[in-house]
This record gives structure tokens, sequence and C-alpha cells, in this order.
């Protein structure tokens, strides 16, 4: 099984620590984030699309081709415009039905999140917001299924954040993203799509740093 990790964004709010390390890059304690990420997946995903942009050289020489057993192709976004348009660069290397594992690459996930997520048809963790504003901010039924997702909303529904690792399948390639008020394709726009058509499960992770600014790498290297 496949799984993509978004690694090709510029990571402005953490300047100036990103300017010259991608932000996936970024050290807590004596790992990367991307290291974190590698560490959350099963063996069953045996191959890692890793879509890259900013200093996607830096990331090609950390991971190589191939990184804790997996084995590593990569796709190049050449105009960073959001994470919709980065997970659209993928769209020839998946079957319409085939299922995949999607990480952002700056979400601290582990192996429980990954392995519940891979136990549904599809899921979309999601977790408590410190800051609903800033977040995408999902509504759920009783049961837990995913109804939509509000990107940055100006009165959130609730404090329910939904976090950067799901499981869809190739279908999500067949929408057309829409472009936020900021000037950015958010994944938002083609996940709302795609749990229109099809049962999407929350899983409920735990809360995890935003990287919004540089102090957070200090909290965190302080709390761990």
């Amino acid at each position: 099984m496949k799984a993509v990790i978004l690694a090709a964004g510029e990571g402005r709010r953490m300047l100036p620590l990103t300017q010259s390390i991608p932000k996936p890059l970024l050290r807590v304690k004596n790992k990367t984030i991307l290291d974190y990420i590698f560490d959350a997946l099963p063996p069953e995903i045996d191959q890692v699309v890793l879509v890259v942009g900013y200093l996607k050289k830096k990331i090609q020489e950390h991971i190589g081709y191939r990184y804790q057993g997996k084995a590593i192709r990569y796709v190049v976004q050449h105009s960073l415009t959001g994470s919709a348009t980065a997970l659209l660069c993928c769209r020839d290397l998946f079957l319409p039905d085939e299922r995949f594992l999607l990480i952002y690459g700056d979400d601290m996930t582990n192996r429980a999140e990954v392995e519940e997520c891979l136990s549904h048809s599809f899921s979309w963790v999601c977790c408590p917001a410190a800051n609903p504003h800033a977040s995408g901010i999902a509504t759920l039924t009783p049961n837990g299924r995913i109804m939509e997702v509000v990107e940055k909303p100006d009165h959130p529904k609730s404090t329910m954040s939904a976090a950067g690792v799901m499981v869809i399948s190739g279908a999500i390639f067949t929408y057309v993203p829409i472009q936020h008020q900021n000037g950015e394709y958010y994944l938002t726009s083609l996940m709302n799509q795609f749990v229109a058509k099809c049962r999407v499960q929350a899983v409920i992770g735990k809360e995890r740093p935003a990287f919004v600014s540089p102090d957070e790498i200090e909290k965190l290297n302080r709390s761990l």
C-alpha cells in the first residue's frame, strides 16, 4: 500500500528556522518531523510518495530512495499554491479505486493513529484544536462520520480539527480544488467533495503542534 507525504511547502510561519531547512526536516529532540512520520508507518505501507518543492534537495538527501524499509518516489510541486494542488501532482500514480494513506509533512502522528485509520475503508484523524480559527474544523455525526470540514472558519462550529492524516482513494483526483479567500488551494476543498460521496470515519487522535511559530519547536523540546 502507498502513502503520500506532502512536504513541498515553504513553511513561512516557521521563519527564520525554515530559511535554510524545509519544515519537514525541522528537528524535535533528536529526530526530524519526517522521521516521526516514517516511525508511524506500519509494515503494510511499502511505498512512500514524497511531494517536494521548497528546498527539495535537502529532503531527497535525507530520505534517499529507500528509507526505513520503504521504497521512495518523489513528485515535484513546481507551483506552491497549496496542499490540494500538491496532492493533485500525484494523480498519475493511482488507480481510481486505489486506497492510500495521506499525511501532511508537518503532522507528528503516531503508529496507533495510522493503524486505526487503516482499519476503516476511509478515515481522517480529528483532534482538539487549540485555535479553531486557524484550523480546518470538522462537523461530525454522532457515530463519527465526517460531514464537512471548514478551513479557518470565522465562526467555528466546534473545536475538533481535521488533522493531516487520512485514508482516501484515487477518486480524490476527479475533483477540482476551490481557491480559499486567502489565495491557497487547501486539501479540505477536495476532501469535502470526497466526504460527500464516501463515508469517511473520524479517528480521534491526540492534540498536536500546529507549527505556526518558531517557538513551538522549543516548547516541544522542553515537553518531550
